[in-house]
């Protein structure tokens, strides 16, 4: 199957596949030290160079064995670069918030709402930057790691990350971090170890808990005045919201994945079965167990179980 992102990301994991194992090229002294191109055995991989500077240099062939890169190394070493580049972009997403909230421009829940739906959601569109070794997601699932490793120690106060603590808490309290946010870069890290993104499952739980249950928030404090019946807590117009941003954000995600060929789908046939799956999600948010049961762990879990039963057979 032809991938599109191998014409929009030529770094992408599409573009990293390591060299067929059934064909191996023998290279001789020879060849390597003649004008022609030199080749690449199962086990190599050599580095690009301008074809305006290529030419015919003699080198001591201990010298240039040195700079043979072996694929496994190739693909460590680029799978660590975007580890480093996506936490640097979370870091850089936090600590802009957190400069908001100092500066007064963003309150503090309506800025730690906004970091529970972006963290997640640029975390979900930046996996396609990893490469396509099996150990990918590995790498990528290091990212919500080192924040849950953050969230134990601030939680248990062995340390005080005053920033962390105001940007991702209600009430300032450090036990809060235990709690709601903890379980949130848990559910990170499941998806992405679990799941992946050749799965529908992950993606559509990961848009339901942060746009959907993200937005559901944002929008019940603000014109939430009437309230569900059996949850004074919830509002009719917070569960309206997740239903529809819950479902937008669903689709938005799958079509991304879809259209850089990671999965294919039947939309004609897919489209109910995620609004389906939204509405659960949404009905489940709404019930008043969030003293029993995190919104957290609730949603993501209950939209990992639907879509499992509904999206099966589509990936």
């Amino acid at each position: 199957m032809t991938l599109i992102s191998s014409h929009l990301f030529p770094f992408s994991a599409v573009n990293r596949r390591s060299p067929a194992t059934s064909t191996t090229t023998t290279t001789t002294t020879t060849d390597l030290f003649s004008c022609n191109k030199p080749t690449t055995t199962n086990n190599t991989v050599k580095f690009l160079y301008s074809p305006s500077l290529y030419r015919c240099i003699r080198l001591d062939e201990r010298f240039v064995t040195r700079f043979i890169v072996p694929a496994n190394a190739q693909d460590l070493i680029y799978n660590a670069g975007a580890t480093v580049g996506v936490l640097g972009g979370a870091y850089a997403l936090v600590s802009a918030f957190d400069d908001l909230t100092r500066k007064n421009i963003l309150n503090q829940g309506l800025s730690r709402k906004l970091v529970h739906i972006l963290s997640g959601l640029l975390f979900l569109v930046s996996w396609p930057i990893f490469s396509n070794s099996p150990d990918a997601r590995y790498f990528a699932a290091f990212v919500p790691l080192v924040n849950f490793l953050r969230l134990l120690v601030n939680g248990f106060s062995l340390v005080s990350d005053q920033g962390l603590i105001k940007s991702v808490t209600r009430q300032g309290d450090p036990k809060e971090l235990l709690r709601g946010p903890l379980y949130y870069v848990g559910i990170l890290i499941l998806c992405a170890v679990v799941f992946w993104r050749n799965s529908p499952i992950g993606v559509v739980s990961l848009a339901m808990m942060c746009g959907g249950d993200g937005v559901a928030d944002i929008i019940g404090r603000r014109y939430g005045s009437m309230k569900i019946p059996y949850n004074q807590s919830k509002s009719w117009a917070g569960s309206i919201a997740m239903l529809i941003f819950g479902f937008l954000v669903s689709i938005g995600m799958l079509y991304y994945y879809s259209f850089l060929g990671h999965v294919q789908f039947d939309w004609g046939d897919i489209v109910p079965k995620v609004a389906f799956i939204a509405f659960v999600a949404t009905v489940v948010e709404s019930l008043p167990i969030t003293e029993v049961v995190d919104d957290n762990i609730s949603v993501p879990l209950v939209t990992m179980a639907m879509a499992f039963f509904t999206l099966g057979n589509n990936f």
